[in-house]
């Protein structure tokens, strides 16, 4: 098979793209078409979709770590399927690409609507400490707003077998330090729009 030769003298094409989420999978590759893709933006989004359902799983967790930075609305349903996926590291990687404020360029903290509750069941569920630390933050910016977000993370600081988690789910309910400034700034931002 013919491996695609990616040229940078005119900047990248589109049909090449491709080519270099391929190339997120090879280790000696990973990092420089991980750079380039950065540099391609969103011209590379539709690329980057299509790596969310790549076999290779090193090349999802970097698709979703791209899309961290690049959200669009079409590459929600893929990273809302990789929730779901058997590997940590993946689950792991999607669960931070819809969670994440402080990456994004474009709109935060999307369908919040259909990520809470696979986040709820990740922070009760999972077997994996790394994803239930990683769900528990994904949620607790949500604490204000669910009933069922503070239900989960009364229940995680309580019950869970990790610390970490224990200790993050802490900060997010009432009495915890993140808890009590979002629920400063949420009362500031009510009364702005009042």
């Amino acid at each position: 098979m013919k491996r695609l030769r990616i040229s940078t003298l005119g900047g990248i094409a589109p049909r090449d793209y491709g080519a270099l989420v391929d190339s997120l999978g090879v280790r000696h590759r990973a990092k420089e078409s991980f750079r380039r893709l950065m540099l391609a933006g969103h011209s590379a989004l539709p690329a980057m979709r299509k790596g969310l359902v790549h076999d290779n799983d090193d090349v999802r967790i970097a698709c979703c770590r791209l899309l961290d930075h690049f959200m669009d609305v079409k590459a929600l349903p893929r990273l809302i399927e990789n929730l779901k996926h058997p590997s940590p590291n993946v689950r792991g990687a999607a669960m931070h690409a819809l969670a994440c404020d402080r990456c994004k360029e474009g709109a935060c903290r999307p369908a919040e609507e259909k990520v809470l509750p696979i986040a709820i069941d990740m922070l009760l569920d999972d077997p994996h400490r790394r994803v239930r630390q990683m769900a528990a933050d994904l949620l607790g910016p949500s604490v204000h707003r669910s009933p069922d977000v503070l239900g989960a993370l009364v229940k995680a600081n309580s019950s869970d077998t990790s610390p970490t988690v224990r200790k993050i789910a802490g900060w997010w309910i009432p009495g915890g330090v993140r808890y009590t400034k979002t629920l400063k700034k949420e009362r500031s931002d009510l009364q702005l729009s009042a």
